[in-house]
Parts: structure tokens; C-alpha cells; sequence
């Protein structure tokens, strides 16, 4: 986790320097992730740039969509736990809870850009702090309670799982987590937004800074407290996976939260790839009024909100698709995965690096840029193993699964 946080924080001040190209302050600005790698690579590097990052951001949505129906599953469960006093086993189906967070976010997708949408990024903040600081909570009150620390520095023991599913799991994990410090992919769109002097790229490196030490170490302290409090027998997710039966109350108040931020992260994470097709259709079809022209609808007590019916169309379509896929693919810690190891060193690592060697003009062969391409070589590595990881587990849970039939 801390040598992910490093890597991370070290290529997005790369990354943030590539916004503009020439002079941080007054240089041509990159507005998006795919303009700053035409600007300085060019070629068939734009191409992949695209392809992997729109990929991305829209296995990011189907990771949401389940992620978000789990947590509302977990809310339902953890009530008719109370209620039946632990009687009553409570499976139920998730298509219904994917459905339901898929309507949600049609209509938050009608947000025209990323300017409008700060609003709901401080909503989804607050709300990431409160299932944190609540499962760090549960997760200490649960250690002191059992009197001591649960599992071991080597993971789960062998027997509990065989040894190769241990090493399938263990290459899986890297893709988890280099699935929580996968905002790359959006930070030249998210730059985009802000104000200067001084540079976008000196503001935006001190608040990825300050993101990913405070993201680390919440992830460190929830991830090592719910492992000490349950040892070999820890759920994917201590909230969702049900590990705390009470105060349920205090689960539901953060199941909640996660689905509040979830539905603002998606919102975020969706943004570019939204712009790019708009983008695109209107310069395909400059003259059509279904793709450009905007009916004014009168909300009271707000600004009339301008209506675009390619805008409606395109993105309820594509929620839809990605709600449809999370359905037949609902398996959260796989999908994670294999989504944060597809995006890692590609979005990461890689196209950041080589756009500051060409920016910087690092000559080859120099120890510098030896030492930045042994960092790719071995990112790329980890990305590998994390892929192949993630598909073994995709491929067991395929198994013993029925499309849209799937239980918790």
C-alpha cells in the first residue's frame, strides 16, 4: 500500500506538469488526458491512451454499480438480521439493488461537466469519511473486544484456502489496490477546473499530495484494524461483507454513506468519457439540432435547466449498459481487480512518464531515465500479475454462477 502510494503520488506531479504544454503558467492548455499525450507523444500513443482510458472509466461504472447494490443489500440484511435475531439467513438478490442505483444515476448523468458538479464531489467526501472513520471505529472496538490481534504477517494460512488460490489472491489484491489510487486516469480533466495563478500543476500536485496521505492512511488503518479484528475469516469488505452484526444501526448509517459517495464517484469518474462522445458527435454533426441544441426546463427556485436530448439519450443508454453488465458480472473484489490492474500502469505509470521524458528531454541512457523506465518495467509487472489474478477469480466465481440469479 505505501509503495503504491509513493509510485502514485511521484507520476501525478508528473502527470500534472503535462496539463500545459511549454510554460506552466501560460503554455497551451491539455484539457483532457488524451490532448496532453497528443501534444507531447503523438501517434499511435493517443490511440491506446483513449482506448484504455475510456475503457476504464467505463469498468469503473460497473464496479460502482455492484459495489453500491452490495451496500445496499448490506443495509436490508443487517435489518432483518436484527429482526429475526440472527434466525433468519436473509439472501437476497442484487439485480433489483443494481437497478435501483442505475435509475439514480440517469438522472444525476443529466449534470452537463465537471463545473457542475462540485457539489456533489463534497457530498460524496463527507460521505467517504463517515464509512471510514465508522469502520475504523467497529474495527478497533472489535480488536479490543476479542483481546487480541487476529492473523498473521504471512495472510491467510493454507488450509483455509489451497495454495494456489493464496497466490491467485494474493496477485488480485495488488489489483484492489491499485484500484483505490486509480484517479489518474481523471486528474488532467479534474485540473482542467482549476484557477490560476498560480500553476494548475503547483496546486494540483500539493492536493494530490494531501489526497493520497490522507487516503493511505485510512486505507492502512481500516484494512490492518479489520484484519487484526477477524484474522483468516475477514470478508472482502468489512462493512458490506457482514462482518459486524451491531450496532446495525450504526452499519446501516455507513452502508448509506458508501452508496451516497458511490453515487457521486461515479458521477466524476464518467464525466470524460461522457464529454469525449459528445464532443465528437457534435463535430461529426455540426447541424443537427438533436445533437447540439438545448431546450430550457424551468425548475423552481433554480436556474432553468438547459435539457440536450443527445445528452439524455447517450448517457441513460449507457448507464443502462453498464447496470445490464454489473447484472451478469456481479462479482465485486474480481472486477475491482482486474479493472485496477487494466488501468495501473498504462494510465499510471507509463504514459506520465514518458510524456516527462519528452517534456524534459531526459537523454536516453541517462541514469534518470533508466531509473524511470525500470519504475514502468516494474509497474507493468505488477499490472500482469494483478490481471491474471483478478481473471482466475472472475473465472471460479463463473463456475458456480447463473446470470441475474446472483444471492447474498
Amino acid at each position: 500500500m505505501i509503495l503504491f502510494s509513493i509510485v502514485t503520488y511521484y507520476t501525478s506531479t508528473l502527470l500534472a506538469t503535462c496539463y500545459r504544454s511549454g510554460d506552466q503558467l501560460s503554455g497551451k492548455r491539455n484539457y483532457t488526458y488524451t490532448q496532453a499525450v497528443r501534444s507531447y507523444l503523438g501517434g499511435f500513443s493517443v490511440k491506446f491512451c483513449g482506448w484504455v482510458q475510456y475503457a476504464n472509466l467505463f469498468g469503473v461504472a460497473i464496479g460502482y454499480t455492484i459495489a453500491a447494490s452490495i451496500s445496499m443489500m448490506a443495509i436490508k440484511r443487517s435489518n432483518c438480521y436484527h429482526s429475526s435475531g440472527g434466525k433468519n439467513p436473509c439472501k437476497m438478490n442484487s439485480n433489483w439493488y443494481m437497478i435501483s442505483y442505475g435509475v439514480s444515476e440517469i438522472i444525476f448523468s443529466q449534470i452537463p461537466d465537471f463545473h457542475e458538479l462540485w457539489w456533489l464531489s463534497i457530498v460524496a467526501a463527507v460521505m467517504s469519511f463517515t464509512y471510514s472513520f465508522i469502520g475504523l471505529g467497529l474495527g478497533i472496538g472489535k480488536v479490543i473486544g476479542n483481546g487480541r490481534i487476529k492473523g498473521s504477517l504471512t495472510g491467510v494460512t493454507i488450509g483455509t484456502v489451497t495454495e494456489s488460490q493464496k497466490i491467485w489472491r494474493t496477485f488480485q489484491a495488488l489489483g484492489n489496490i491499485a484500484f483505490a489510487y486509480s484517479y489518474s486516469m481523471i486528474l488532467i480533466e479534474i485540473q482542467d477546473t482549476i484557477k490560476s495563478p498560480p500553476a494548475e500543476s503547483e496546486t494540483m500536485s500539493k492536493a494530490t499530495l494531501i489526497s493520497v496521505l490522507v487516503t493511505t492512511v485510512f486505507y492502512m488503518l481500516c484494512g490492518c484494524f479489520g484484519y487484526a479484528s477477524f484474522g483468516d475469516a475477514s470478508p472482502g469488505n468489512l462493512l458490506t461483507g457482514f462482518g459486524f452484526y451491531n450496532p446495525f444501526w450504526l452499519i446501516d448509517i455507513a452502508n448509506a454513506g458508501i452508496v451516497i459517495h458511490l453515487v457521486g464517484a461515479y458521477q466524476v469518474y464518467c464525466q470524460p468519457l461522457f464529454s469525449f462522445v459528445e464532443s465528437n458527435a457534435a463535430e461529426r454533426f455540426p447541424n443537427s439540432d438533436f445533437m447540439s441544441r438545448e431546450f430550457e426546463v424551468p425548475i423552481p427556485g433554480c436556474k432553468p435547466y438547459k435539457l440536450n436530448l443527445f445528452r439524455l439519450v447517450w448517457r441513460t443508454l449507457f448507464v443502462i449498459l453498464s447496470t445490464v453488465i454489473a447484472m451478469l458480472l456481479p462479482f465485486f473484489n474480481d472486477i475491482v481487480g482486474l479493472i485496477g490492474a487494466i488501468g495501473f500502469w498504462p494510465l499510471t505509470v507509463y504514459l506520465p512518464v514518458e510524456m516527462y521524458i519528452t517534456q524534459t528531454k531526459i537523454p536516453k541512457w541517462g541514469i534518470k531515465w533508466i531509473g524511470l523506465q525500470m519504475l514502468s518495467v516494474a509497474c507493468f509487472v505488477i499490472t500482469i500479475l494483478a490481471a491474471a489474478g483478478s481473471i482466475a477469480g472472475v473465472i471460479d466465481d463463473l463456475k458456480v454462477y447463473k446470470p441475474f440469479v446472483t444471492s447474498y
